[in-house]
This record gives structure tokens, sequence and C-alpha cells, in this order.
């Protein structure tokens, strides 16, 4: 268990990171590996203000057999952070990759269960799978697996300085649910340990969503306090029917609010948060929106809506937070999972394909709050206790919502 003490940030700043996935290869990268092109990006991230970057560890990738680690990628691990450190950047690795936008790559030993989000298509093999899955939090063999990759990962990082913090998962909940909280943590235990025993030193968190809040998915906020030394939490307006629009921004402070309140007050970094966009100008840009089952927001309003939010969660107390994501991804690409169907996955990018910046690099570059972090308002507006919220949660989010924008005086939309 972390102590409450241990800081997310030692200059007591706002971290300002994003996602990366390649342009040319998404989550191909790790075995289509390109050392030059990592560290181009990572100087460029760098150059416009960022100093922190999360990269996910696709899971098969990284453990092709249960009792086997990859040791090649390990490495290649391993001159990622040497990269990131040559930029003055620092990572987080993301751990079981896992659900990844709108696909979830699972390795082909972790098959074969009952368990698994019917939403979401299954990549396995380097093909689409049968999506049966079988449930780390109940199936020892996965967890011993899990522990092994998390114990390996953080040995070959051990006091790298380019390593701030690990993340245990993205939105683990859509892969497989634990069937109560007591599986839940003991899955934290396990992993955490496993990590700590490598590096005491380094910071844990786990990445929550939007979703988790919705639903009891039975590792919330709660059970991620008692084992992680922060929370973090993802959010997109386009994603939530009870937000007022694409462009929400003061939806990301409230859910940031919200997990902190059923987190027992951990600190939160707000580590995903952006939008898919289009050009006017482009060829074929209606087209592509036209294409697209989530909707794409032009670039100079995305720009603005990017300003709008980090202002609102520095506001909120916020450790930081975490632009997704790095690039759009090149053409060549579309017709693999999960561009394939997910059409606007392809256009999230801070940077489009060509190399060239959106204007919502510029936006990152003016935002003048990074040096410091603003300490969490009143939870007046609140006015039920966390046993309760968890009965109805979805109803009680959306209500929630707008009791805040009414304590914040919020009138537009």
């Amino acid at each position: 268990m972390p102590a409450d003490t241990k800081p997310t940030d030692q200059s007591n700043g706002f971290r300002l990171g994003v996602n990366y996935w390649p342009a040319r290869t998404a989550m191909g990268w790790w075995t289509d590996f390109d050392g030059a092109e990592v560290g181009a990006d990572f100087a460029r991230i760098a150059a416009s203000g960022f100093d922190s970057v999360r990269l996910s560890l696709l899971w098969e990738d990284f453990q092709p057999a249960p009792e086997t680690v990859n040791a090649g990628l390990l490495q290649r691990l391993v001159t990622v952070a040497d990269l990131a450190d040559q930029a003055g950047l620092v990572i987080m690795p993301t751990l079981f990759t896992g659900h990844m936008s709108g696909v979830n790559w699972i390795p082909p030993w972790a098959l074969g269960g009952p368990e698994g989000d019917g939403r979401f298509r299954v990549m396995s093999g380097g093909r689409i799978a049968n999506p049966g899955l079988r449930n780390w939090y109940t199936d020892t063999a996965i967890t011993g697996a899990q522990a092994l990759l998390a114990g390996e990962a953080a040995t070959a990082l051990s006091g790298h300085d380019a390593v701030w913090a690990w993340d245990l998962g993205n939105e683990n909940s859509n892969c497989v649910v634990p069937p109560s909280r007591s599986s839940a943590s003991s899955w934290l235990d396990r992993i955490t340990n496993a990590i700590r025993r490598a590096d005491e030193a380094v910071l844990i968190t786990v990445g929550l969503h939007m979703e988790d809040l919705e639903e009891d998915r039975k590792l919330g906020p709660a059970e991620a306090s008692e084992f992680c030394d922060f929370l973090c939490m993802h959010g997109y307006p386009i994603y939530a029917g009870w937000a007022k629009g694409p462009t929400d921004e003061h939806l990301l402070p409230f859910l940031a609010h919200v997990t902190r309140w059923l987190g027992n007050g951990r600190e939160l970094l707000f580590s995903e948060f952006g939008l898919p966009t289009y050009r006017p100008s482009d060829p074929g840009a209606m087209s592509t929106v036209r294409q697209s089952s989530s909707p794409l927001v032009e670039e100079e309003a995305a720009a603005a809506y990017t300003h709008r939010a980090l202002v609102e969660l520095q506001r909120a107390g916020c450790a930081g937070a975490m632009l997704w994501c790095y690039s759009d991804y090149r053409p060549a690409i579309w017709s693999d999972p999960p561009l394939d169907e997910a059409v606007h996955e392809r256009f999230f990018g801070l940077w489009r394909a060509d190399g060239s910046s959106k204007p919502s690099v510029s936006s990152v570059a003016a935002f003048t709050g990074a040096d410091r972090r603003d300490v969490p308002g009143s939870y007046e507006w609140i006015d039920i206790e966390p046993d309760d919220y968890w009965q109805d949660p979805a109803r009680n989010l959306s209500r929630l919502y707008g009791r805040y924008r009414e304590s914040e005086g919020i009138t537009s939309p």
C-alpha cells in the first residue's frame, strides 16, 4: 500500500503529457520498431512544451506465453526510456494493453474463457479472434503471468531517470470486470507488489475511465486508492450523452472531482482527454466526417477546447493532464484494426500523419499553468454518500453534473 505522503511530482507543478503511438505503425510499433523515429517524435513532443509521455505495452507482444516475457522487447522499452531521457521527458508505461481504441488485444493463451465486453472486437495473434476471455481477477494462472510481466518490466527499468510511474492497464474494465471488490483488491495487491519488489521508489497508478463511474465495475477509485500512489481518469465529452456537446470542457474537471471524492481524496492525473479532428480545407474531409460513427471536430474548435480543458483541469487541482494522442495515423494502416472500423481514431492526433502540427499544439504551448497546481475546491454540490452513489451510478453521475455546473455558475453549453 502506498504512503499517503508519496508525491506524484516533486516540483508540485502541473504535469503536461501526451499519449504515444507512432503515426506509421500505431499499435504495431513494438514489433516494427524504429528508434530513430521514436527519438524524433520525442524531440518534437518536448519542443512543444510537454514533459511526459504515456505509452502502452501491447500485452501479447511482451508476453507471448504465460511464463515468457520477451527480453528483446524489454530492451526496446529500455531504449524508449533512454530516448525519453535524452529529450528531457519522463514516461509512464502502461501494462497489459489490453483495451485500445475500440479493440481488445489479448494474448492467445488468455483466451478461452466466458468473459469479455461484446462491444469490442478481440485481436489475438494478428487476427480477429473468438471474443471469450479468461478473467484475470479470478484466474490465478493469468494473474501469475501478469505479475511476472509486471515484475520483469519494472526490473528492466528500475532506477531509470526517465521512469515516472507505472500504469496497471488501459481501461481494463472494457476487457474483463472483477466479480467482486475483494477480487479487484487481491489483483491490485499482487501486481503492485510485483512492481514494488523490483523498484520501491516508482509511482503506480491504474487507468480508470468514465465508464468506471457510470457503472459499478468493482475496481473503481476507492479500490485503486488503496494500492496506487495516485488515481487516473480518462474522459471524453463525445462519449457522454449527458455532456453539453463534444467540446464541453467542464465535464473533465467534474470527472476529476468525482473520482477524487470516491477515491478517498487521493491525488489525480487526468491521463486521457482529446478530440478527433478534421480540416475543412482537406480534400474528402466532409466524407470522412460522414464515415465516422463518432463526431469529428474542426481543428480550430478542438484547439480552443484543448486550452480551456487544460485551464479547468489545472484549476480543479489535478496533478496534470495527458492529451490523447500524439499523432494521426498514416493511411497505409487504416485498413488494419482498430482503424478499419473506428474511423475517428485515425484523427485524434495533435500532429497530422504527415508530421505537421495542428492548432492544438499551439494551445498547449500557450498554456501557462504548468508551473503550479491549484488546490481542489469544495464538494458542496455532492449531496450523497459514496455507498449511495453506487446504487445508481449512471443516474447519480449525470445528476451531480447538473449540480456541479450550477455551483460553478456555468451557463454556456
